[in-house]
Formats: C-alpha cells, sequence, structure tokens
C-alpha cells in the first residue's frame, strides 16, 4: 500500500500537528468544562503571510470602478506591524452592464483556510463571548463580515465596527451574540444564531457607497472572554445615532 502524497505534503502535516496541539490543550485544560480564560487568535494581521492568505472584493469585480488593496506595514518605533485597508470608493455604474444598478463597495476577508488530517479548518469561538480587533479607523461606516459553514453560503452575520478616535489605535469588543444575519446587504427573517463552531471567514466591508478615500489599519482580530480591555459596544445608539459603547 502507497501512502497519498497528500498525506505527506509538509504543509498538510504541519497544519494537522497545529491542530492536534490546539485539541490537545483543550482536553489537557478542559477547556470544554470551563470558560477559556486565554484569548483565541483568529486572524495575525502583523504577520505578512496571514495578509497573503486573504482576498479583497469590490465593485469592480462586476465593472464597477472603486479601488483596493490590502497590503502589509512593517512596524516602526511609532507604528505597530500591521494590515492597510485601503482604497477609493467610486459608486459610477460601468457603462457597458445596463443590469448593474448598485457600486460603491470594498472589502476584504480571509480565504477558506486549508484543510488538515481532521477535516476541514474551521473556528469553533463558541466558547467565547466576545470579538476583539485591534484597528485604526478613518471614521468611515465599515462593518464586520463573518462567514460561518451553513446551508446557505452566501449568508452572512454582520456587525458595525464603531469606533470612537479616528485616527488612533483602539481595542474593540463585539458580542458574538449581536452580529445579524445577512444576504447581499439585507436583514434575513427569521433571524438565526450564528453557527459559532464552524466560523470560516472574518472580514472587514466598507458599505456607506460614500465616494471617496478610505484607509483602515487592521493590526489582529480573535475571540475572547474578557471584557476588561477594550470598548465593549451594548448595540445601543445615542441621538445622532451612534452606537453607544462603554470602554473599559
Amino acid at each position: 500500500m502507497r501512502t497519498s502524497p497528500l498525506l505527506l505534503a509538509p504543509g498538510l502535516a504541519k497544519r494537522s500537528l497545529d491542530e492536534f496541539k490546539r485539541f490537545a490543550r483543550i482536553a489537557i485544560k478542559q477547556e470544554g468544562l470551563t470558560v477559556p480564560a486565554a484569548p483565541y487568535p483568529l486572524l495575525d494581521l502583523s504577520d505578512p503571510s496571514t495578509i497573503e492568505a486573504c482576498k479583497t472584493i469590490s465593485d469592480a469585480d462586476i465593472g464597477g470602478y472603486s479601488q483596493v488593496s490590502l497590503v502589509h506595514i512593517p512596524g516602526s518605533d511609532t507604528t505597530p506591524s500591521h494590515a492597510r485597508f485601503y482604497g477609493n470608493i467610486s459608486t459610477e455604474l460601468p457603462t457597458n452592464r445596463p443590469h448593474i444598478q448598485r457600486t460603491g463597495y470594498a472589502a476584504w476577508r480571509n480565504r477558506d483556510r486549508r484543510g488538515t488530517i481532521f477535516g476541514k479548518s474551521l473556528w469553533d469561538v463558541d466558547p467565547y463571548a466576545y470579538l476583539g480587533l485591534r484597528v485604526k479607523s478613518d471614521g468611515r461606516k465599515y462593518f464586520i463580515n463573518v462567514q460561518t459553514e451553513t446551508i446557505v453560503p452566501t449568508d452572512l452575520h454582520q456587525h458595525r465596527l464603531y469606533t470612537r478616535r479616528p485616527g488612533e489605535w483602539e481595542t474593540i469588543l463585539i458580542k458574538w451574540s449581536d452580529f445579524v444575519r445577512t444576504n447581499h446587504g439585507v436583514v434575513v427573517e427569521p433571524q438565526m444564531e450564528m453557527l459559532r463552531q464552524k466560523v470560516r471567514t472574518i472580514g472587514i466591508g466598507l458599505i456607506d457607497r460614500i465616494p471617496g478615500p478610505f484607509d483602515l489599519a487592521i493590526g489582529r482580530i480573535w475571540a475572547t472572554n474578557n471584557p476588561d480591555n477594550g470598548q465593549t459596544w451594548t448595540g445601543e445608539e445615542d441621538e445622532e445615532g451612534n452606537a453607544e459603547g462603554k470602554t473599559n
């Protein structure tokens, strides 16, 4: 009997070993029986290889004129290493595609992660209460997009990325239970709880359709049970329509 070349692939072996180590940590620390205290890293965007494993999306894919890039920015004495999501939003419609009636968006997300000998690589964030992000925003209307392994592949769970201090680094915490199920940008009824045991992709999009440049820096994204190290959003809005947040 010959061993399959796929099973001998070094990338598959490393991914499988990393997954085995994660399962072992959960068993040793009995995290399935208790609330995990340590954060669960999801996307470390200070690592260039993480950014290489992401993809950008914009209306340019259907003939529009928005521009989008996701690049690695090395760290310096004043700025940590991070990903820069930037470009220019255009709402101009393609002249040769009359069926396209809406443009003006840009986004990025991680690509589907490569599998292991245990199967598909999916994140299980069910033991965690919050999604954490380290970002520096320009103040525009960004949304966080979470895709799970559901029977409707175009479904997304979304939440507004609210920030307090544009131009400064902030830690934002959002309850997983506050995400809203959507399909092609429209809220879906009935709402269903996110399948947090099987998260496929995480990303951020800009859908305010305001023409002009945008620029968002992202350091890392993780799951956590610790609400004490960032701004936790309650989901309520103030008189100006901005979300209320609690700064810890």
